[in-house]
């Protein structure tokens, strides 16, 4: 049977697919599953369930505007598995991430945070190492210049918006992030470089196989327009870049 070309433009490309698991790149923009504050008609869930022509079942979320590597379960016992591992950290996580400003060589962020609706506060703990740092001759804010860096960031715990919110808490905040960014950085980057997204991208997921016990090391490229401005930037020997 043909297939018709609008399902065949939506396919999402597979990073890693087993009997149990499927792990898959999701494109920003692309919500991972219908919410009661979000009812697109297009989601990450719905496209691989068509894609695979069976039932797939969540483990973990991406934030709308975020890139890279989502895991789906293809059996209820397999997600409640893998979901205990995400419960228990046992999970590593990696992310890139473009920030304004000069970030130190490596940190970490331990800032409680509140879950959405609510006041209450969870703790919450960061860690990111500075990959590249870049300095252009362009007055953005009150500065005759303006700095950025590229970081490996590794969340340790799961709160809304984390790395978002825990990079604004610094002084640095993600480029393209128009809820905790800055707009004149983020209308820079649209002008200049053609990239009017998040700059948050999951390279990197690492857990144990619950049916083999062996560690699985899932990691996601970074697309075309990432790798462009990657060049733009001079961070092409960094983490990520395609050789």
């Amino acid at each position: 049977m043909l297939e018709r070309q609008d399902e065949a433009d939506d396919r999402l490309a597979i990073l890693y697919c087993d009997d149990g698991l499927v792990a898959v790149d999701k494109p920003p923009g692309l919500l991972v599953h219908r919410t009661a504050l979000a009812r697109a008609e297009d989601f990450a869930l719905q496209r691989l369930r068509r894609q695979l022509g069976r039932r797939v079942y969540t483990i973990h979320r991406l934030d709308r505007p975020t890139s890279g590597v989502l895991l789906f379960a293809l059996t209820p016992e397999m997600a409640v598995a893998v979901s205990r591992q995400f419960e228990r950290r046992l999970v590593s996580k990696r992310y890139l991430a473009v920030v304004r400003g000069y970030t130190d060589d490596e940190g970490a962020i331990d800032y409680s945070l509140g879950n959405v609706g609510g006041e209450s506060l969870s703790s919450a703990v960061t860690s990111y190492r500075t990959l590249g740092r870049v300095e252009l001759p362009v007055a953005v804010g009150r500065y005759a210049t303006s700095r950025y860096s590229l970081v490996e960031v590794s969340p340790h715990s799961g709160r809304y918006h984390q790395i978002r919110r825990h990079f604004h808490h610094i002084f640095h905040p993600l480029i393209g992030d128009t809820t905790h960014g800055e707009g004149r950085h983020n209308r820079f980057f649209r002008e200049t470089f053609g990239v009017g997204r998040l700059l948050l991208h999951a390279s990197a997921l690492d857990l144990t196989h619950p049916r083999s016990g062996e560690r699985l090391a899932i990691s996601a490229p970074l697309d075309a327009q990432w790798q462009c401005l990657m060049v733009s930037l001079g961070w092409e020997r960094q983490p990520g870049f395609a050789r």
